[in-house]
């Protein structure tokens, strides 16, 4: 793995949130320089940076895997005028242009409802609630891999745009707002030694329970539901013979309108514990739906809003919005006074029996 950063401007302050990377301090590198060109080897990854025309090529020992041509990596900033001393806050880019062979295919850059293969596509890593059946995504990973066996990791949390083949068919174009431009090359000598590597470097994902690998089955948007509608449904899926491993409540577990104060709707489920102990007698695994927004007519808003666990406006009201539910907060999640009360709620659900939770409108 080679990390590759430039900047324009050093100086700004360092931002959060950062992804979370592992560095081995005690990697080996070997440096060589000449006249005409610096090297820098990593394992079987070499990194030739010609001084003369400045082109960075990054080699697999002697195959050559991508490079950095002549202003491929730019500064871009806005083209407005400005006088002499005037700060420029916005509309200022980093950008890299990676070179794509003949045949290469890209793949990856996080959960996508688009083709498989990403030459062609123009890219924002961005999470946000689109659906399956448009070109937003819920789960952006800012990494993709092609079939020469290497990865590319734009280390950047915020909003980095891919051009995947698209505005140039021969170049992987990758940019970020801001004054500087953080990327990691992976090599590998095969694509899933490339994503082990990654992996090392970013983290592996912990195993979830055998259980959440069968089939779930929901209300959805059913609004009309209770114990006897819900057994209705488990029991048809015996009676076809169809092995169901979980049963998710969604939205109306709770009361409409109280979403979300994690009690379930008195009117329709007057013995919750008992309903849960009855369904996790069919060998079910229990799910509820909750999201981060606690509307005002849910008894939890004043409690947030007294205690200052509600996101707040500059001038100190708490924000709200009505797209979702009427006059919603917002937890704010980066109190952890905030995060300990929130999931004190969730607590009180396991103890009643529920083994997990699906966590909705988190994205936008």
């Amino acid at each position: 793995i080679i990390r590759v950063r430039a900047y324009h401007y050093m100086g700004q302050q360092k931002k959060s949130p950062v992804f979370e990377t592992y560095e081995d301090n005690n990697t080996k590198v070997l440096i060589e320089e000449n006249e005409s060109e610096v090297f820098l080897k990593s394992g079987k990854l070499k990194m030739s940076i010609n001084k003369e025309a400045w082109e960075m090529t990054f080699l697999n020992e002697d195959k050559i895997l991508t490079s950095s041509k002549y202003k491929g990596l730019a500064y871009v900033k806005a083209s407005e005028e400005r006088t002499f001393m005037e700060v420029l806050e916005d509309g200022v880019f980093m950008k890299e242009e990676l070179q794509l062979s003949v045949g290469e295919l890209v793949y990856g850059l996080g959960e996508r409802f688009t083709p498989l293969v990403k030459n062609g596509q123009a890219i924002d890593i961005w999470n946000e609630d689109g659906g399956t059946s448009t070109e937003q995504s819920y789960k952006n990973i800012p990494f993709y891999l092609t079939n020469k066996g290497y990865g590319v990791f734009v280390n950047h949390p915020e909003k980095v745009s891919f051009e995947v083949g698209s505005e140039k068919v021969t170049k992987v174009q990758f940019s970020v707002p801001g004054e500087y431009l953080d990327y990691f090359i992976i090599n590998g000598d095969s694509m899933k030694e490339v994503i082990e590597n990654y992996t090392k470097l970013t983290g592996k994902p912990a195993l979830p329970p055998a259980w959440s690998f069968g089939l779930w089955l929901t209300t959805s948007f059913t609004t009309n539901y209770d114990e006897k509608t819900v057994t209705s449904f488990v029991d048809g899926m015996a009676e076809r013979d169809i092995p169901l491993r979980v049963f998710h409540f969604d939205c109306f577990w709770m009361k409409d309108f109280n979403w979300c104060n994690f009690e379930w709707d008195k009117d329709v489920f007057p013995d919750p514990k008992g309903m849960i102990k009855r369904l996790k007698e069919k060998g079910l695994k229990i799910c509820v739906w909750i999201n981060p927004y606690i509307a005002q007519e849910s008894k939890l808003f004043e409690e947030g809003m007294k205690y200052g666990y509600l996101l707040k406006k500059p001038n100190g009201d708490v924000w709200q919005w009505d797209l979702w539910q009427p006059a919603m907060g917002i937890v704010d999640f980066t109190n952890p006074a905030a995060c300990e009360w929130y999931s004190s709620k969730l607590k009180e659900l396991i103890n009643m029996g529920v083994d997990c939770f699906k966590t909705d409108f988190g994205e936008r």
